[in-house]
């Protein structure tokens, strides 16, 4: 499946995005270095993101997307300019692969220019058409993208749609080459619609054009007008499956909303029917966006949690990191580089100053004795007029001088202390050459430094990844449901339960909806639970290359049990495994028992109303009505390795959940060991965070019983 959109993909696509005209943009996004997401908002739709991957492919969204908490420079410049502004205009430059978005607000209009062509480019423009800021800088013969300068468009391409039955004629007569890169390149086809312009002409491709008949060229011509005007008129895309079963296994996962499960078994998709292509194995889609989500969405949403995994191997929080490893070395040689250079330079014109001695004498004697009779104040004024001396500089007693060059004409400068002998002038540039060469030895023994431990990090970076060991990242902000306890059932639903009483307030005002079902243990003081029917764990289906082996890419979705509207619909299994879990974060778990007891009630259940007289404390409430029991819980929890958005946490759950789903993974009983201990040696041997380590452990003493966690 082609990745690059073609000049037919974007015309489309313009008249496809002139339908959000009267959107407001909010906030934009960089998820990745080379994607960008602006939200907008149209009144009486929901949300929808227009997602550009610079030189691929733009296209509208609605999927739920990560996003990183802190915008990146260029996105921050974006919602500067243009939050709250309104879409009022979309086109394409000429048949050219740009698009230009016109936004506006009270203080005038702005453009967002697309440019899809090589690696691709995002500009936004004033309303004067100059830079504010470029995603990318670039210099082309032609035109350079920086800010401040005037957006220059690319040179205009042909465009087919204002082509002449002459002109085509006069396009293939001059060409060289076979029809089909005559048709791709000349005429702005590309190779695909190329291929389909001969498939509907009836003509091989490879046929040189010097060949054709006067027919055979009218012939094509039509053909192209044809295609241009399903292009113009058509609504709807096409979408070409490997194989005929699969289309009857397409229809089934747009029905169940997991059209994803399927998009690797698409070939092609296109804007008009391709008629080189099997018509057996084409569906129609609403549009090319619907398209283009499909294929690329699941990826695409991805791609924010794809450069946090990235930047696992190459964490910029690291203080010796790699890269930053690499970019000291290359200052370092620079460095050298330039200090060489410059004692070179002042070691030939301390030489020249001795090979001149005569001349400089002369100046400087010249220049002492119209100093004695006529200051620097006198001397300012004639200075110009002497073409051996440029510039005076009275407060340091210097004097910029020229040497003569092989004609006898001024030729290199030199800076001369009016105060100190020829000699002494010629030694300051000598003794500035040796400085210079001590400099450059000093930064080679700082590269040798630098090399050596550039060489223990990649060693030991090596270590660690063999060993299966993460790198500790420094985090600014954590993600929500780290600020309580939480752990995730077999479906992958979030079991969330309050650390303290004022954390069970807040589990239970913000995060138990009416769809949520309440658990507590069946003692004092135990945390309240919410398990959640709509939010927790799904596992990452592009997760980057960099996970290591047994680690586990996951991303939060809001979309668990889709088939469900409430939580008692979920398998009593799960059920079990929260009133578990439930028991396990009270201090059942220190109690020397061996199992415990839970319940579990629907969230109207749960009150801070008392019945006339009484009064509550704070994380405590009021349960009226049938409670749902479970007993004899076992004390004991799993705790696996994964990767959460991009971030390494420690998953819990059940052990039998966690075995399931983590290949690397190790059961927690009550035991004897301090807790703390537990979560240092864990985290010595997986690189994960001692403290999300304690805060995921049972509150007391554990003991740990390995299955992979610690030694891969």
């Amino acid at each position: 499946m082609r990745e690059s959109s073609s000049s037919f993909d974007i015309s489309r696509i313009v008249r496809e995005l002139a339908e959000m005209k009267g959107a407001r943009a909010r906030k934009a996004y960089q998820p990745h270095y080379e994607q960008i997401v602006l939200r907008l908002n149209r009144k009486g739709i929901s949300p929808t993101d227009l997602v550009i991957v610079s030189g691929k492919r733009v296209y509208l969204s609605k999927r739920d997307r990560p996003m990183p908490s802190k915008p990146s420079h260029f996105a921050m410049v974006l919602r500067k300019h243009l939050n709250n502004s309104r879409l009022i205009s979309v086109e394409q430059f000429g048949f050219d692969r740009v698009i230009r978005l016109i936004f506006e607000h009270g203080r005038g209009k702005l453009s967002l220019i697309i440019e899809m062509f090589r690696d691709g480019n995002i500009i936004l423009l004033d309303g004067q058409d100059k830079i504010i800021q470029p995603l990318t800088h670039a210099k082309f013969a032609s035109r350079s993208i920086k800010r401040g300068v005037s957006y220059i468009p690319p040179p205009e391409t042909f465009d087919p749609r204002e082509m002449k039955i002459n002109d085509f004629n006069s396009l293939i007569k001059e060409s060289n080459h076979d029809l089909i890169r005559t048709l791709a390149a000349r005429a702005n086809l590309g190779r695909i619609y190329g291929s389909a312009v001969c498939h509907l002409s009836g003509i091989d491709e490879k046929t040189m054009c010097s060949s054709l008949e006067s027919n055979e060229i009218e012939n094509l011509y039509h053909s192209i007008k044809e295609m241009l005007e399903l292009l113009a008129e058509g609504d709807s895309s096409m979408v070409w499956m490997k194989e005929q079963q699969l289309i009857e296994k397409w229809n089934m996962m747009i029905s169940q909303n997991s059209i994803d499960e399927i998009s690797s078994e698409i070939i092609e998709i296109a804007p008009i029917n391709l008629p080189y292509l099997d018509e057996k194995l084409m569906i129609k889609v609403s549009s090319l966006s619907f398209a283009f989500d499909c294929v690329f969405g699941s990826h695409d949403a991805a791609a924010y949690i794809r450069r946090e995994e990235e930047n696992l191997q190459n964490s910029q929080n690291n203080q010796e990191g790699g890269e930053k490893l690499i970019r000291r070395a290359t200052q370092q040689r620079t460095a050298i580089v330039r200090f060489l250079d410059r004692a070179e330079v002042s070691q030939k014109l301390g030489l020249s100053i001795q090979d001149n001695w005569s001349h400089v004498e002369s100046i400087i004697t010249q220049f002492n004795t119209a100093l004695e009779n006529e200051g620097w104040d006198g001397i300012s004024e004639k200075i110009y007029e002497i073409p051996w001396i440029g510039e005076i500089n009275p407060s340091k007693k210097k004097i910029i001088a020229y040497l003569p060059d092989e004609d006898n004409d001024p030729g290199a400068s030199i800076t001369l202390e009016i105060d100190k002998t020829v000699h002494q002038n010629a030694q300051r540039y000598f003794e500035e050459a040796r400085n210079l060469k001590n400099k450059a030895k000093g930064a080679e023994l700082a590269l040798i430094n630098t090399e050596e431990l550039r060489l223990r990090e990649e060693k030991r970076d090596a270590k660690n990844m063999s060993a299966g060991r993460l790198k500790k990242r420094v985090r600014s902000k954590k993600l929500w449901f780290e600020k309580h306890r939480w752990a995730i059932l077999e479906e992958g639903n979030f079991l969330i339960g309050g650390r303290d009483s004022k954390g069970n307030d807040i589990v239970v005002k913000k995060h138990l909806t009416s769809r949520d079902l309440y658990f507590h243990a069946d003692l004092h003081g135990a945390p309240s639970c919410s398990l959640k029917l709509k939010d927790g764990l799904i596992e990452n289906d592009n997760p980057s290359e960099f996970v290591p082996e047994g680690v586990v890419s996951l991303i939060l979705s809001q979309t668990l049990c889709p088939e469900f509207e409430d939580a008692r619909e979920i398998s009593e299994s799960c059920l079990i495994e929260a009133a578990q879990i439930a028991v396990c974060w009270s201090r059942a778990w220190g109690g020397g028992g061996a199992a415990s007891t839970a319940f579990y009630v629907r969230s109207s259940q749960v009150s801070k109303t008392t019945e006339s007289g009484e009064s509550l404390s704070q994380g405590s409430f009021v349960i009226r009505g049938k409670r749902n029991w479970f007993r004899d819980l076992a004390l004991e929890l799993g705790i696996g390795i994964g990767i959460v958005n991009g971030v390494p946490l420690p998953v819990t759950g059940t052990p039998k959940t966690i075995q399931k789903k983590f290949p690397r993974w190790a059961k927690i009983s009550p035991g004897r060991e301090k807790k703390e201990n537990i979560a240092n040696m864990i985290s010595k041997k997986t690189g994960l965070s001692h403290e999300d380590l304690l805060s995921c452990l049972p509150p007391g003493n554990c003991s740990i019983e390995d299955y992979g966690l610690m030694n891969q």
